[in-house]
């Protein structure tokens, strides 16, 4: 996997690109959302972020292995907060009708 992303540069970089931002929406992101402005500053500096770790995955360090165990750790989460929310509104409605 890693020599396949040496040979296609472009793909590494969206990758990254697209993992950051699914990363940064999920996890760093406020509630509310930002002026346009600085929306756009953000995901530049994402975009320049990006490039720098492609630099990384290229000299061989594992950057797209190691962005996709963290973006599976946090659909773990969700999935965990999921199981948690149904358990906990069954035990809600059994606890009503007694």
């Amino acid at each position: 996997m890693q020599s396949w992303f040496a040979e296609h540069p472009l793909v590494a970089y969206i990758v990254i690109f697209v993992l950051i931002t699914y990363v940064y929406n999920k996890v760093f992101r406020a509630h509310q959302k930002l002026p346009l402005l600085k929306e756009i500053i953000l995901y530049i500096l994402m975009a320049l972020g990006s490039g720098m770790l492609l630099i990384f995955q290229h000299d061989k360090l594992p950057i797209i292995q190691c962005l996709l165990v963290a973006v599976g750790l946090m659909l773990l989460v969700r999935v965990r907060y999921f199981v948690e929310g149904r358990q906990k509104k069954k035990t809600d409605t059994s606890s009503k009708n007694l």
